[in-house]
C-alpha cells in the first residue's frame, strides 16, 4: 500500500458526497470546506462531537489534513470527556453546539466555511497516520482508547463498500445515498454513513433522524438508490409505526443480530435487500450476511478467523481471533462462534454472557434471538438473577408485546428453548432502557429488572426517577426566523423540540415512555429570547414524566409527557 493515500476514494467530485436538507454538496465541495477548517483547528487533540453529519465529517477531514487524530468517545456528558485518557497533548472539542458543556475544556464551534470555491485536487494523507481514536465505555466507566491508522480504515470501508455493493448487484457503490440512525461517533455509524461515502464512493445524509415519520421523510428526500443504515431495535420500531416507507434499496443493520422474520418484514417493506455487519471497536467491521439467505456470516476482504485453543465449537472452548486486512495483528473477538471454515460462521453470541442454569448451558444472545424473533413482540430481554443460597435461578423475560399474554409468549418459546431456560415469569414492560444506538448494556438491564420486581439493588440511585438539563438558547436559533419582527420569541414547538432531544439523553428516564414518547400536555408561561439560560426539570410521574422549564426562577413552561400509540 502507498505511503499517501487520497482523502476521498476515487470518484467523480461534481457528483454529491453529502445531502443536507435535500441539497447536494460534492466532493469538490466538502475538500474545499474541510481545508478551509483545518486552517482554523488549533493544536492538540480534537474531540469530534458534531451532531450534524456534514459537520461530523468536515470536522473529521480537516482534523486528518492537520495531522491530528480525531477522538471519538461514547458520548458528550462532561464526567466522560473529563476521563478521556491523555498522551501529554490538549485536548479540545469540535461541536456543532455551542452551549454544549465542555467540562472544562476549549470548544471550538464547526460550522460550514463560507466563500470557497471547489477544489480540483485531491488531498493525500500519510497512510501510518492515526486517523481516529475510537473510545468505548470500559468496565471501570473510563473512556477505553482503541486507535485506527488511515490505511486500516481505507482497506477496511474498501471490503464493506465491495461486499454491499456485490450484494446489491452493482459495480460500486457510487450514487447510492445513505440515510443513518446511528451516531456518527460509535464504531458502527462512522464507518457505515461517513465513511462509506468518503471511501467506499456512496453519498450521507447530514441528519440523524429518529422518530419513523422523520426516517421516512428523510428517505424520501433523497434519490434514488437509497440505503437505511440503522439498528434491530431501530428497524423494528419504524416497521411497527404504520407510516407509509419509501422504496429503499439496502437496508443496513448491526450491533446486534436480526431474526430471520424481521430482515424478510424489512425487505418486503422497502422493497430491497437486507444485509448486516459483524465486528467490534477493537477490529472494526469484520463480516456481512443477508440475513433471510441463512445464519452464515463472511468475513470481509483479507480477514481471517481462527481459534486460539480448543477444538470444535463447544461454548466457551478457547477465543477466536481475526487478522488480515485492516486487523494487522490478531485480535481475540468477545463472542463465541462455530467456524465453518477461516471465512465462514456462525455467532452463538458473546463470550461473557453465557449462562447455566440446572446443569445446562446457554448464552443470553441465543435466548434473546429467540425472544424477538415471536411475532407480536416489539422488544425483549432476558435476566438471570442472582442466585440465592440453594435454589436452582431460573431466568426472566421482560418483554414489550402489548398483543400477547405471558403464557402465548412461554408457548411460543417452548418451541425453540430447552425446558430449563424457558421463563418462568414474563414480565410485560413498556420499553426497555435501551441506549441511542439501540444497545442495552447489562448493567442497565440488571437495574431496570430490579426496580421492575421490586428487587432491592444496593446501587440503586435517584438518577433513574429525575434528571435537570441546562440548556442555553443560541442567539441564532433559525426558529427565531419570522417569531417575530421587532423582538424575536422562541415558538412553543421549538422548546417542546428540546425537551424531547434533552430526554433522549437520559436512558434512564427516557425507557419509562415506550419507544414513541407523546406530549400529553404543555403549558407556556414566559417568552423566551435570544441566549435564554434555562434550566429543565424532568421527572417520574405515575407511567410517565412531568417536566418544568425556568429562566431563573421564572418558570417558563411546565407538562407532562406520556408514552405513545405504538401504531
Amino acid at each position: 500500500m502507498s505511503d499517501l493515500l487520497p482523502l476521498l476514494a476515487e470518484r467523480d467530485l461534481a457528483a454529491p458526497l453529502a445531502w443536507r436538507g435535500g441539497q447536494a454538496v460534492s466532493g469538490a465541495q466538502f475538500i474545499a470546506e474541510a481545508r478551509a477548517l483545518a486552517q482554523q483547528l488549533p493544536d492538540g487533540r480534537p474531540i469530534n462531537l458534531c451532531q450534524d453529519r456534514l459537520h461530523f465529517a468536515l470536522a473529521f477531514a480537516a482534523a486528518l489534513l492537520r495531522g491530528q487524530t480525531s477522538l471519538l468517545p461514547p458520548n458528550a456528558l462532561p464526567e466522560t470527556l473529563r476521563q478521556i485518557p491523555g498522551d501529554g497533548t490538549a485536548a479540545y472539542l469540535l461541536a456543532d453546539d455551542p452551549d454544549l458543556d465542555a467540562g472544562g475544556l476549549p470548544l471550538l464551534s464547526v460550522q460550514r466555511p463560507t466563500d470557497v470555491e471547489p477544489a480540483q485536487a485531491m488531498p493525500q494523507i500519510a497512510a501510518s497516520q492515526a486517523a481516529a481514536c475510537l473510545l468505548t465505555s470500559g468496565s471501570t466507566g473510563v473512556p477505553q482508547p482503541h486507535s485506527r491508522r488511515w490505511r486500516q480504515l481505507v482497506a477496511s470501508v474498501e471490503a464493506e463498500a465491495e461486499r454491499l455493493a456485490a450484494l446489491m448487484g452493482r459495480a460500486s457503490l457510487a450514487g447510492v445515498n445513505i440515510v443513518a440512525t446511528v451516531p456518527a461517533q460509535h464504531s458502527y455509524g462512522f464507518e457505515s454513513s461517513v465513511l462509506l461515502a468518503l471511501l467506499g464512493g456512496a453519498a450521507f445524509d447530514a441528519g440523524r433522524p429518529f422518530y419513523p415519520a422523520d426516517i421516512a421523510e428523510g428517505l424520501a428526500r433523497l434519490p434514488r438508490p437509497r440505503a437505511l443504515v440503522t439498528t434491530p431495535l431501530h428497524l423494528k420500531t419504524l416497521l411497527l409505526a404504520g407510516v407509509a416507507l419509501p422504496p429503499v434499496d439496502l437496508v443496513l443493520s448491526a450491533t446486534a443480530p436480526l431474526s430471520p422474520q424481521l430482515a424478510a418484514q424489512a425487505e418486503a417493506a422497502f422493497g430491497g435487500i437486507l444485509a448486516e455487519i459483524y465486528g467490534c471497536t477493537e477490529a472494526g467491521q469484520v463480516a456481512a450476511r443477508r440475513t433471510t439467505a441463512g445464519e452464515t456470516w463472511t468475513t470481509l476482504g483479507a480477514m481471517r478467523l481462527r481459534q486460539e485453543s480448543g477444538a470444535g465449537a463447544d461454548l466457551g472452548e478457547g477465543r477466536y481471533l481475526v487478522d488480515g486486512g485492516p486487523v494487522e495483528e490478531a485480535t481475540p473477538l468477545a463472542d463465541v462462534l462455530v467456524l465453518e471454515d477461516e471465512r465462514h460462521f456462525r455467532l452463538l453470541g458473546r463470550a461473557n454472557d453465557l449462562i447455566h442454569v440446572a446443569g445446562k448451558r446457554s448464552s443470553l444472545a441465543h435466548l434473546n434471538f429467540h425472544l424477538n424473533r415471536i411475532e407480536g413482540v416489539a422488544d425483549g430481554a432476558f435476566w438471570l438473577p442472582d442466585a440465592r443460597g440453594e435454589e436452582v435461578v431460573r431466568p426472566v423475560a421482560l418483554v414489550v408485546a402489548p398483543g400477547l399474554s405471558a403464557q402465548q409468549i412461554i408457548t411460543a418459546l417452548r418451541e425453540h428453548l430447552e425446558g430449563a431456560f424457558v421463563p418462568r415469569r414474563v414480565i410485560q414492560v413498556e420499553a426497555l432502557p435501551r441506549e441511542a444506538t439501540g444497545k442495552l448494556t447489562a448493567t442497565a438491564l440488571a437495574r431496570f429488572a430490579r426496580q421492575t420486581l421490586g428487587i432491592a439493588d444496593a446501587d440503586a440511585d435517584a438518577d433513574a426517577e429525575e434528571a435537570v438539563v441546562d440548556l442555553r438558547i443560541a442567539p441564532g436559533h433559525p426558529a427565531f426566523a419570522g417569531h417575530f419582527p421587532g423582538r424575536p420569541l422562541l415558538p412553543g414547538a421549538a422548546l417542546l423540540s428540546l425537551v424531547v432531544q434533552a430526554l433522549e439523553r437520559q436512558p434512564a428516564l427516557r425507557h419509562r415512555l415506550g419507544a414513541t414518547p407523546a406530549i400529553a400536555s404543555a403549558k407556556f408561561l414566559a417568552p423566551v429570547g435570544p441566549g435564554a439560560r434555562l434550566r429543565l426539570g424532568l421527572r417520574a410521574q405515575g407511567q410517565g414524566l412531568a417536566f418544568e422549564i425556568r429562566e431563573g426562577d421564572t418558570p417558563v413552561a411546565r407538562g407532562q409527557l406520556t408514552a405513545g400509540a405504538a401504531g
